[in-house]
């Protein structure tokens, strides 16, 4: 499921008529971990082999925004994978954890880094030492999750969500994807300054004359990427 799920992405990254990619599962189950039959015989150097990250890779490097559409359970790797792309939708029938350790490991695709990125050193390890399992709501308060959507509902919202990017200015995207992702672990100062730079470019672009135009003339614009 890895490997699909990396060619998928990858695939869609490069269609240049796909602006926005979302991720889902089923209405019970998102993504519920990995498969420990793979893994419960293998020594270090056997894992190392296999090579996993380069199948996370596709996902976390992909140049153009994927959204997460979680219902149920997103359980260690699968956990890993909502965390992994811009940002996550979900509702309250979303449980995400990481229990790894009590399987004698720990999470080896981010789960660390970035629960402790977006949730904060209390939190994260509570769910990291514990296995403790957060709802959908408890995610949406504590900022891990950016929608709380209705039942039911969370993939056409997560579509819905994916149209509005889609219909951004890819450049302009694409520098505000760059700026949240470089700018988060630098200091303020070095952070406002890859800002700016990113800002200023994004002057000489086609897109930032059709989108000020637009507005002026109270219509729709029509991004063309340039």
């Amino acid at each position: 499921m890895r490997a699909a799920i990396a060619e998928a992405v990858a695939e869609l990254e490069r269609d240049g008529d796909v602006r926005c990619v979302v991720i889902t599962g089923s209405e019970s189950v998102f993504a519920a971990g990995a498969d420990l039959n793979l893994l419960v015989d293998k020594g270090a150097q056997d894992v190392s082999d296999i090579d996993l990250g380069s199948y996370w890779a596709p996902i976390a490097n992909c140049r153009k925004p994927v959204i997460a559409a979680v219902s149920g359970f997103a359980l260690g790797a699968g956990c890993e994978l909502a965390l992994m792309c811009d940002f996550i939708v979900a509702d309250e029938s979303a449980r995400f954890g990481q229990p790894e350790l009590a399987v004698g490991i720990m999470p080896g695709a981010g789960g660390t880094q970035r629960l402790l990125r977006s949730l904060g050193k209390q939190v994260a390890s509570m769910m990291l030492l514990t296995g403790e399992q957060i709802t959908g709501m408890r995610a949406f308060q504590l900022g891990l999750v950016a929608e709380l959507a209705e039942p039911r509902q969370v993939l056409p919202r997560a579509l819905e969500l994916a149209r509005k990017a889609s219909r951004m200015p890819p450049k302009a995207v694409a520098a505000t994807r760059r700026v949240l992702s470089q700018g988060a672990d630098l200091p303020l100062d070095a952070a406002l300054a890859l800002e700016n730079r990113e800002f200023l470019l994004l002057f000489d672009t086609a897109d930032k004359t059709e989108g000020m135009r637009a507005f002026l003339d109270k219509r729709k614009p029509e991004f063309k990427g340039s």
